[in-house]
């Protein structure tokens, strides 16, 4: 299966270490009291430079510095995501914590295939 693939398995395994590290930010924020978007924007843009070493390095074995725009590019996408899953959870009354929660699985899926045809797509 596609999905299966090797290059997929390691963008679930740095996925999983950078969501950590993004996830982490944005809750360590909301409990110091951020508003919900300014907690997103700042895990969004340190997790972009986090991120972009992990996925271009191991998952599509390319570091070229140059993709650096496209790579925020992708992220200004899952950045606005992010704000419109998250304001539509909290009108059903689902806190912040678990509105972050809820839209990790699909915002990495999104994100895997923004940055496997804009981003890395000349590399296999």
């Amino acid at each position: 299966m596609h999905f299966l693939s090797k290059r997929f398995i390691r963008f679930l395994i740095v996925g999983g270490i950078n969501t950590l590290f993004g996830y982490s930010l944005f809750a360590l924020l909301i409990l110091l009291n951020f508003h919900y978007e300014i907690a997103a924007l700042i895990s969004t843009i340190c997790g972009v430079f986090f991120n972009f070493k992990t996925i271009g390095a191991i998952v599509f074995k390319k570091k070229s510095n140059t993709l650096i725009f496209r790579f925020i590019g992708v992220y200004t996408i899952i950045y606005s995501l992010q704000l419109f899953f998250i304001k539509l959870l909290l009108i059903y009354k689902i806190s912040l914590f678990m509105a972050g929660a809820l839209i990790l699985l699909p915002l990495a899926l999104i994100s895997y295939t923004l940055n496997k045809i804009f981003v890395f797509k000349k590399y296999k």
